[in-house]
């Protein structure tokens, strides 16, 4: 489900359905979701962008999750993926955004290919060994059991991951029901397992020591009160990327839902970087098929 002139879009790519959803004109705006969201995660972001925005669902996740059985879902298999949907659809230098598991995907398809962006963003996004979070951790070590259990016995543990995450009440129960539908339509308990059991820290590792010399615009903004990816993390993230970290007091985990207006406002500042790289103005760049 979609509105505010959002759009459902895919494509068939390597033997997979890519899916995304799309809104606006301009330079370009890549977003990343994270776990357990999808790309319905930027819902209230990109109406206030003043660019192209397309929310890549990764994956294994939303709609995607039947897709993702016998596929790598780890964050480097995703990088890829991202990268070969940017060259198919021919998007020029984007402004790459990533949340959650989203950030360190947007890291490594940024260090692998620096060239096809025109800027970062990352908000609240895992890095370095700030991942996997134990509760995560614990779903990995039980995944075999975590399969068989009952949709009845996962949700609470989403609601309450939820309410965790949020510093607005009633955003936290509109993204439930966002969130939730995905699973309950394909099998909560195999598709968290699923999800779970690629994910490698090594990801993240493997690139933390080429952020510094990325060389690309960027901004870090955080909830200050994560409980889930520490304010710490993206102090030290801010610094390799050669910006200045832009805390968000009080807020906590899902940062593009309970402040979208602050994550847009970061991320136009950078489409005039996206702009210049394309050749074309703000606000003015055609849509590429």
């Amino acid at each position: 489900m979609t509105g505010g002139g959002v759009r459902e879009e895919q494509l068939a790519l390597n033997g997979e359905t890519v899916r995304w959803l799309e809104h606006g004109e301009g330079s370009p705006v890549v977003l990343v979701h994270g776990v357990p969201t999808s790309p319905r995660l930027w819902r209230h972001v990109m109406p206030l962008v003043h660019g192209r925005c397309l929310a890549l669902e990764m994956a294994g996740y939303g709609t995607s999750i039947p897709d993702g059985s016998g596929r790598d879902l780890g964050l480097a298999a995703q990088a890829d993926r991202l990268l070969g949907w940017i060259d198919a659809l021919g998007i020029e230098a984007p402004v790459l955004v990533g949340h959650d598991l989203g950030g360190g995907v947007a890291q490594i398809a940024a260090v692998r290919r620096p060239d096809r962006f025109s800027g970062l963003v990352i908000t609240n996004g895992v890095c370095y060994d700030s991942w996997p979070i134990p509760s995560v951790v614990a779903m990995k070590r039980a995944a075999d059991v975590l399969r068989l259990l009952p949709q009845t016995m996962v949700y609470p543990s989403l609601v309450q991951l939820f309410h965790r995450g949020h510093d607005d009440r009633s955003r936290a129960l509109e993204s439930i029901g966002v969130h939730w539908q995905p699973y309950v339509t394909h099998g909560a308990a195999r598709a968290l397992a699923r999800q779970v059991s690629d994910l490698r820290v090594e990801d993240t590792l493997a690139i933390s020591d080429r952020l510094p010399s990325l060389g690309l615009p960027a901004r870090v903004v955080w909830g200050a009160a994560d409980r889930f990816q520490k304010v710490a993390y993206g102090e030290r993230l801010a610094t390799d990327l050669g910006t200045t970290l832009r805390p968000i007091p009080g807020g906590r985990h899902f940062t593009p839902e309970d402040h979208p207006e602050i994550i847009a406002a970061a991320i136009d500042e950078l489409l005039p970087s996206a702009a210049a790289r394309s050749g074309a103005p703000p606000g003015a760049q055609s849509r590429a098929r």
